[in-house]
């Protein structure tokens, strides 16, 4: 990988407000474009909002559809990759939890959540592929929420080249403390075992559907340690240098980098 600027957003998105969630979106990737960076990042499902009710089924698009539209036109306008969530309804009446990877001046990338939370299982179908897309010189993959609690998918997005993982987040429990002490245990984790950047951002204030989400969001380097938090519980952005010699601090060093000494025959069960 190279030095890349990346900007993580911390936003409120009430269930069905696409428009005014979109022009939201707007502000930020400007603001963003101004420190720099060269991807954004929102929360999980910030275009349609995020919950298993009536709304959010009504505000689900097919992809390609007038918001993905919408967003490749700001990626282009703006020269900058997006990184946004919605709820997608597929040809055969589908829902899924997805987040998209927009380019500007190219086609679209798709990430279907793999691991639905117990609440999301009626109503959404889970995706079935694990990606990693190569994007600015950045290998990266996503994962959503829920999923981050499967050690094995980082992994095995780590062994397909991934440098960092973005992990936006809706979830509503807790305070930013409480968040903040969750995300302490599995993310650094996430991070330290697979020697990678882990990138995580979730919805802050209520929803309008009965939800209310803890603002929060970090940085976490390839040797599991944080480099930017956002604990304030509102809205924001920051903007994280990652750096190249912070992933060759550990991949290059025989005792801390851990992914080549695995042994799957031993688990791969």
């Amino acid at each position: 990988m190279r030095d890349i600027r990346i900007a993580t957003v911390i936003c409120n998105a009430p269930v069905g407000e696409k428009r005014k969630n979109l022009d939201r979106m707007q502000r930020w990737v400007r603001v963003a474009r101004e420190h720099r960076a060269e991807i954004i990042c929102f929360p999980e499902m910030n275009i349609t909002g995020y919950g298993v009710c009536s709304p959010v089924i009504t505000a689900a698009e097919p992809i390609p559809g007038p918001t993905v539209r919408t967003l490749m036109q700001l990626a282009d306008s703006e020269q900058i990759v997006i990184l946004a969530g919605m709820a997608e309804k597929d040809p055969q009446g589908r829902l899924f939890v997805t987040h998209l990877v927009v380019r500007p001046n190219r086609a679209i990338c798709v990430y279907r959540k793999l691991h639905l939370a117990p609440p999301e299982q009626p109503v959404f179908t889970q995706g079935n592929a694990i990606a990693v897309f190569k994007i600015r010189g950045l290998c990266f993959g996503v994962q959503l929420c829920y999923d981050a609690h499967f050690p094995e998918l980082a992994t095995q997005m780590a062994l397909s080249g991934a440098d960092a993982i973005f992990i936006p987040h809706a979830s509503p429990r807790g305070t930013t403390g409480e968040k903040l002490e969750s995300w302490m245990r599995h993310l650094t984790a996430r991070a330290f075992d697979n020697a990678l950047f882990i990138i995580a951002c979730n919805q802050t204030g209520p929803n309008g559907a009965g939800l209310t989400f803890p603002g929060i969001a970090m940085v976490i380097d390839p040797s599991g340690h944080v480099i930017e938090k956002y604990t304030h519980g509102k809205e924001g952005l920051f903007v994280t240098e990652l750096k190249a010699e912070a992933l060759a601090y550990v991949r290059d060093h025989r005792m801390r980098f851990f992914l080549p000494h695995r042994r799957p025959e031993l688990y791969n069960k």
